[in-house]
């Protein structure tokens, strides 16, 4: 979001980049989004922050997958009492 546009190398140097390249390419990405993203558009996600952040986590490994950087990811591993709910954002977002 816009925290993500606001960031500059002191703020990413704040989160943990420390490798300079790194920091260089993330900063020619932000400066990317800034350049195309709208502040008009808004995705409101109204779900359970545990079950959404279970599949950010996959789909950021499916993507380190695609790009060879690692086998396979595996399926999340979710609570019990969080199962039924897992599933409803799941097929809410990805019927």
């Amino acid at each position: 979001g816009l925290e993500l546009i606001a960031l500059n190398e002191f703020g990413l140097k704040e989160i943990g980049v420390k490798r300079a390249g790194t920091i260089c390419l993330l900063l020619d990405e932000i400066s990317t989004l800034k350049k195309t993203a709208s502040e008009d558009v808004v995705t409101l996600i109204e779900h359970s922050p545990y079950c959404f952040g279970k599949i950010l986590d996959y789909l950021r490994l499916k993507r380190l997958h695609d790009e060879n950087f690692i086998d396979g990811p595996p399926l999340p591993t979710v609570c019990d009492n969080q199962k039924n709910r897992f599933q409803k954002v799941v097929r809410y977002y990805f019927p």
